[in-house]
């Protein structure tokens, strides 16, 4: 073990607590690094996967190329998904020896379908079936949207392990809990084993703080500012505390890091974080300690602010703070459907312009 692993904070909460954490890309040698501080996942979406091939083009050009050229008819969304494709695969082929040591419950790469999809099961379901038979640890991110909720049951059935993502509420992850948990039903009702699946909800906390933010600003509120830094966390907190009282399969994901009480305040909890390279390397840069905090509660006093003055903060606090009808609408939802469909497009003008120039 070198001295850096030695003084890692994310090395002893992986060793010491159930709080796992993952590498937030499909970058290989942040995935490596990440691995070596006791990493047992990773998270890919069109934003990821653009900024690592803007990154790390010169490692990619090649094969892009290679792409193009044996596809002579493929459109360059075409050469987007194939290399979304291989770079999951890559990424699944490093996480493989975990997903084998624990029997599924670990060591999973997230491969995220088209966010076009965001309002139709069907296509969604078709992308995940082809994702899902890419490799055997492939776990499948599609949106806690309307019709995402539906694809995830279906999916269960299928006994595909699911990633709800674009989710950022108590009622969106309890949707996907109960979801996934008819699809189990049905698996059990005809007999299907299901010990190896892994069924995940992301809890968005970062973006769910920072729309709270927006909202604020844009309303003149006058509220604590500290209270804006709490909303993610007792979101997820709240929602962690009915996961265990109902005893739900899905297992609970934070991610969209923003301070380090995105990670600090869950720690010992049966749950996992994933966060991008820049933040591993601060958490493992940091002076914090591995405590249990997982069971400490938000200040009442922050949470009475919080929906006194933020109706959106209840919306995503309260168990029926929203409906099912209601998710598409909700201001976080909307606004991470633009970005990822607006870093989808900026990795489709990075294709094209390789496309273009190849003769």
């Amino acid at each position: 073990m070198s001295k850096n692993q030695h003084k890692s904070l994310l090395l002893e909460m992986a060793n010491t607590t159930p709080t796992e954490f993952w590498n937030d890309s499909c970058s290989i040698s942040e995935l490596k690094y990440a691995l070596e501080y006791g990493a047992v996942g990773a998270t890919t979406n069109p934003v990821i996967v653009k900024n690592v091939l803007k990154k790390e083009l010169n490692n990619y050009r090649g094969r892009i190329i290679e792409l193009i050229q044996a596809l002579p008819t493929a459109t360059e969304d075409d050469i987007a998904w194939a290399m979304n494709e291989e770079m999951a695969v890559a990424g699944a082929k490093l996480l493989e020896p975990i997903y084998m040591a624990t029997q599924g419950q670990k060591g999973r790469i997230s491969i995220q379908t088209n966010t076009k999809y965001h309002r139709n099961c069907e296509l969604m379901l078709q992308q995940t079936m082809k994702f899902h038979k890419l490799a055997p640890n492939m776990q499948v991110k599609m949106p806690a949207t309307k019709a995402g909720i539906r694809a995830f049951e279906e999916a269960t059935y299928q006994g595909i392990s699911i990633n709800a993502t674009v989710s950022f509420s108590v009622p969106q992850a309890l949707a996907v809990a109960e979801a996934v948990e008819r699809g189990l039903q049905r698996r059990r009702a005809e007999g299907i084993d299901s010990s190896l699946m892994h069924p995940v909800c992301t809890v968005m906390l970062g973006r769910l703080d920072d729309w709270i933010k927006m909202v604020v600003e844009r309303d003149g509120t006058i509220i604590d500012p500290e209270c804006l830094e709490w909303a993610g966390i007792a979101v997820m907190k709240n929602a962690y505390k009915i996961y265990r009282e109902k005893g739900y399969r899905t297992k609970l994901l934070i991610a969209a890091c923003r301070h380090h009480r995105h990670l600090s305040e869950f720690i010992g909890g049966d749950i996992a974080i994933t966060m991008p390279y820049s933040w591993i390397k601060r958490f493992n840069d940091s002076d914090l300690t591995v405590q249990s905090t997982i069971d400490r509660p938000v200040d009442v006093k922050i949470i009475e602010q919080l929906s006194r003055r933020i109706p959106d903060f209840n919306k995503a606090y309260l168990p029926d703070g929203m409906t099912i009808e209601e998710f598409d609408a909700f201001g976080p939802t909307r606004k991470t459907l633009q970005q990822f469909l607006e870093g989808y497009d900026e990795l489709i003008a990075m294709i094209r312009e390789i496309m273009i120039a190849v003769k």
